[in-house]
């Protein structure tokens, strides 16, 4: 798997990247184990984590396998601080540094390659939030720093502030049903010489097709915790996007899961499609076609109907 820098730092991470956001509650440890050996396998790197994803259990059942079934120097671990049980954003220095230290003890390690903060907080002033960035990589904790979910104007406003913040990374949702970072996000970040990581490239599965004719009873869809993600993807403009990516892939001999993925990892500035399976099955699916070119046509033809 190629592996890109991520904006104009020296980290480098795997163009397709393993999110982790259902394991321990809708991936099991086995299945979960499964998908980290075929991804490491397949020459992936980097692994997103959050202490916010499935309650917590994910980021425990990563530590479980990270250095007993693969080395910790085979991956590139990224975690995020600032969200806390019930939705509370909380990017204070005390809570960011204690939420990091027990995300370190839980994953078993010294430190993260990436630390981001999760969220904006309208209660912390940003140079606070800076200079515990800059805290984090002084003291060795993380070799590197970023934001996630931030508009435009507040990764501007962060960066600014900091001189040796070590910040390289802003992480969002992006696709082809979502293209709203390209408005400010991605001009931002490219200004700064910032790397974009692209969550939710395949938009929960709906770019793959599955839900073109109903919902699966296998499929996130079908769950009650998960279904609700799906809502904003599931529209009369969403299927003709689907219905583009479908047609694109019969004409190129691929699933539309390449095609939608290929699109997102060509985009400028995107060092990687974070890429969230629940089964080891749909991840070998990924990790099979993750060398898609698309043609310039096939790409000006997707950029054109999802650009309403």
């Amino acid at each position: 798997m190629e592996q890109t820098s991520v904006g104009a730092s020296g980290l480098r991470v795997s163009q397709t990247g393993l999110g982790t956001l259902t394991w321990g509650r809708d991936t099991s440890s086995d299945e979960a184990a499964a998908q980290l050996v075929a991804f490491v396998d397949a020459g992936g790197t980097l692994v997103d984590v959050s202490p916010a994803y499935a309650g917590g259990a994910a980021q425990r059942v990563v530590g479980e396998l990270i250095g007993d079934l693969v080395p910790r120097s085979a991956v590139v671990l990224s975690a995020a601080s600032g969200l806390h049980p019930g939705g509370l954003v909380d990017c204070s220095r005390r809570a960011l540094l204690s939420q990091l230290d027990e995300t370190l003890s839980e994953l078993g390690t010294d430190h993260l390659d990436l630390w981001q903060v999760s969220s904006w907080d309208p209660h912390t002033p940003v140079s606070e939030v800076v200079d515990t960035l800059e805290h984090a990589v002084s003291t060795g904790r993380t070799r590197y720093a970023g934001l996630r979910d931030h508009a435009g104007w507040q990764l501007a406003t962060a960066v600014s502030q900091g001189q040796r913040s070590g910040v390289v990374a802003v992480q969002t949702e992006y696709s082809l049903l979502d293209r709203t970072p390209e408005r400010e996000l991605l001009p931002a970040a490219r200004h700064h010489g910032l790397g974009l990581l692209a969550a939710v490239p395949l938009a929960r599965g709906v770019l793959t097709g599955k839900y073109r004719t109903g919902v699966p009873a296998d499929s996130r869809g079908a769950s009650a915790h998960l279904a609700a993600g799906l809502a904003a993807h599931r529209g009369e403009d969403a299927a003709r996007v689907v219905e583009a990516v479908v047609t694109a892939a019969e004409g190129l001999g691929v699933s539309p899961l390449a095609v939608a993925l290929a699109w997102v990892r060509e985009q400028p500035g995107v060092a990687s499609a974070i890429v969230g399976a629940r089964t080891a099955a749909q991840l070998t699916g990924v990790l099979a076609e993750r060398d898609v070119i698309l043609p310039t046509a096939i790409r000006a033809a997707l950029d054109d109907v999802s650009s309403g």
